[in-house]
């Protein structure tokens, strides 16, 4: 999954761009819906975690992208919800 790999760079340099992030996750739904979202929530949730113990530089950055992940889940229900 090529948003595992975006996610991977940003966190060996320690930054990404807001719209990287987004882009990455409306890529990750055009290529295989909510579900990949959802695999890509779940693959953070158990990376946190590890990077955290290993006190990994920038474990914060993946803690971000977790939150992004799960912001743009809630939305995309509402808007689903909404229609």
């Amino acid at each position: 999954m090529r948003a595992l790999e975006t996610i991977a760079e940003s966190l060996r340099l320690g930054s990404v761009h807001p719209t990287t992030v987004l882009n990455t996750l409306i890529e990750a739904e055009n290529e295989g819906g909510l579900g990949a979202v959802r695999q890509i929530e779940r693959h953070l949730s158990v990376s946190v975690g590890a990077l955290r113990d290993r006190q990994h530089p920038h474990s914060h950055l993946a803690q971000a992208w977790l939150g992004a992940t799960r912001a743009y889940l809630v939305t995309q229900a509402e808007r689903r919800q909404a229609v």
